[in-house]
């Protein structure tokens, strides 16, 4: 049975009693902004193999949303969560209100993204990422947990997050999760309620894209980003924000000549939907024939 804290008492109230049954064994966490979806499923199945505990947070963090973004219109499905969370076995539900979270309000001490919080997602969403990382951080404390699940669809995000957790010695790990894709490819998202049929179609173009990428890889940056390119252009419907080839290490966009692991990231909106998406490419040195 899946038990629900909302405020801080209780959440400490329930982890005492999952320390005092599982003892010294691993106790995980999945961090969520609520309507759950399949995706968080496999986050939770993931979590659930190697710890003895499962904790899900279910907060929509004011923080990381700028002024005009969709806070307001955001999906709410609480009773639709909690159901997902006992048919995976969860063993607590954090579900408190931005004043448990934040009891002064706003905080005046945020802790900064840095450079690569500024790019792409940063770019498009100014101070977006200080939201992400500051909330994650209160989230670690809270629930103490040894392992942290995330997924690779927010590529950035859980670059940075992880960076975090190195720079400031959170004693975590934080574990990485494939991207989890409906049958048509779009991957999931729980911004995708938002989608009709039509704006269904014109989404499934972002996968597209980024299969076409990879195609191309063995030509090189140029042709791999053209190829993109040109499936995202078969859509008038879709507004491209961007589109990049980017070192996994630093978000900044490769060179023409570059040989090794690249992030091909993409952002665009459907309609009022802005989704987001990536895949790895590995770029090798072209063979000489002999």
């Amino acid at each position: 049975m899946t038990a629900i804290a909302t405020t801080r008492e209780e959440l400490a109230k329930f982890r005492a009693e999952i320390e005092e049954r599982v003892g010294p064994r691993p106790v995980a966490v999945v961090m969520t902004m609520g309507a759950l979806h399949a995706g968080h499923a496999e986050l939770i199945r993931q979590a659930r193999q190697r710890s003895a505990a499962v904790i899900v947070t279910d907060f929509l963090n004011p923080l990381q949303f700028a002024p005009g973004e969709d806070l307001d219109k955001y999906p709410r499905t609480f009773d639709a969560d909690l159901a997902l969370c006992r048919e995976e076995g969860v063993d607590l539900l954090f579900a408190p209100t931005p004043d448990v979270i934040y009891p002064d309000d706003e905080p005046l001490v945020r802790i900064s993204a840095g450079p690569v919080g500024d790019v792409l997602e940063g770019d498009s969403r100014p101070g977006h990422f200080d939201g992400v990382v500051t909330v994650v951080a209160k989230l670690l404390h809270l629930t103490a947990a040894d392992l942290a699940y995330f997924g690779q669809k927010d590529a950035q995000q859980l670059w940075l997050i992880a960076r975090m957790v190195r720079d400031l010695d959170f004693p975590v790990e934080v574990v990485p999760v494939p991207t989890v894709r409906d049958d048509d490819g779009v991957a999931l998202s729980s911004r995708n309620i938002y989608l009709g049929d039509a704006d269904r179609e014109v989404a499934r173009a972002l996968n597209r894209s980024l299969q076409a990428g990879i195609e191309s890889a063995s030509r090189g940056v140029g042709a791999t980003l053209a190829a993109s390119h040109r499936v995202l252009a078969e859509q008038p419907d879709l507004r491209l924000d961007y589109l990049s080839l980017v070192e996994p290490e630093t978000f900044g966009p490769v060179s023409d000549s570059y040989l090794g692991q690249a992030l091909l990231v993409v952002a665009a909106f459907v309609g009022a939907t802005r989704l987001i998406d990536n895949v790895h490419i590995h770029f090798d040195a072209p063979q000489v024939e002999g």
